[in-house]
């Protein structure tokens, strides 16, 4: 959850005074979900399409398996699509978030989060030659990137998209064009509208048909057009090092892909991947807290001292290694829409 090159910590971000309830909410939605799980489906990798898995572990009664091919690992089974549109249209979760800490948090998220995104973007648009015509957010949840981006009176037209009803009407209070409507619904009913840039932060994970949204996505872009995606990257150290512990790994996210994986992809459906980086901020703070909070971290003696014994003098540094050599759990990819 950062691309931010500043100080970063959870507490900005995710008020601690506000997180135990927001346990009980997320709490309450496993039940739910796990109550529908004679509805769940097996599918093959949402990464490459191959058949061939290995079991990886189960975490809150959801099974999570590892291709043998190109190493995304995923939920299977998983909720169908009727299931998740039920989930997301009744959580607890995105409730108690969208009333109490994503309000609490909105000027944190907004300067460390939101504006160095549109910063971003709006350089790439600069440095691809794609004029910022139209833009549109997969998964706006509380609408702060959209106003962020409006702010800048760059873009003619900025579109949130939001399935979830309570963040959808923040963002209609927000002043923003929003659609109320799961992406699949509304590249159904086949819209004459084309974006410029597409941006989905922190979505592909939820959805039951990765391959089917990016190639929905290819479509709804002007030739040339850019898509702006972030993500958990499953080879990222927080998973890899805490695996079933990490919160990264929760009943909502079906897929972890890896970088190598996302590019392919992303180039089977029509994209070449302009970058990729996994520019997180927080890897090494949250495998520190869980193994201060009793979490036996592997025997390894380097990884004791860094996050440890000598946190103050080498934590940053170790972050910004795992940053820069695409090593984090958190992962940003920018592609071009081929078709031009």
């Amino acid at each position: 959850m950062g691309e931010i090159p500043v100080t970063f910590r959870e507490e900005d971000i995710r008020p601690a005074r506000l997180m135990d309830e927001a346990d009980k909410a997320m709490q309450s939605d496993i039940a739910r979900l796990l109550s529908r799980q004679a509805e769940f489906v097996r599918v093959p990798c949402p990464g490459c399409g191959a058949k061939n898995s290995r079991p990886l572990f189960s975490k809150n009664g959801f099974d999570y398996v590892q291709c043998a091919g190109c190493e995304t690992f995923y939920m299977n089974p998983r909720p169908s699509p009727r299931v998740l549109e039920w989930f997301y249209g009744n959580s607890a979760t995105y409730d108690y978030w969208n009333a109490n800490v994503f309000p609490a948090a909105e000027a944190a998220r907004r300067k460390l989060i939101a504006s160095p995104r549109v910063d971003r973007l709006l350089a790439l648009c600069d440095r691809l030659g794609v004029a910022p015509e139209s833009l549109l957010e997969v998964g706006a949840a509380f609408g702060t990137f959209c106003v962020e981006a409006a702010s800048r009176g760059r873009f003619k037209r900025v579109v949130a998209l939001e399935p979830t009803p309570g963040l959808a009407r923040t963002c209609r209070e927000h002043g923003l064009e929003t659609l109320e409507q799961p992406f699949e619904s509304y590249c159904a009913t086949a819209p004459a509208d084309r974006f410029s840039v597409l941006a989905s932060f922190e979505v592909i994970e939820h959805l039951f048909a990765p391959r089917d949204f990016l190639q929905a996505a290819q479509r709804l872009l002007s030739p040339g057009g850019i898509l702006v995606l972030t993500c958990p990257n499953g080879r990222g150290f927080d998973i890899q090092v805490l695996g079933a512990h990490s919160d990264t790994v929760d009943h909502e996210h079906l897929n972890y892909f890896s970088p190598d994986s996302l590019g392919k992809l992303l180039a089977d459906c029509g994209f070449e991947v302009i970058e990729t980086s996994t520019p997180g901020r927080l890897d090494a703070e949250l495998v520190r807290k869980k193994a201060l909070a009793g979490f036996k971290l592997p025997a390894d003696e380097f990884l004791h001292r860094v996050l440890i014994d000598e946190w103050d003098r080498l934590g940053a540094a170790f972050q910004e290694f795992l940053s820069g050599n695409g090593l984090s759990s958190h992962m940003w990819v920018v592609a071009r829409n081929q078709h031009v």
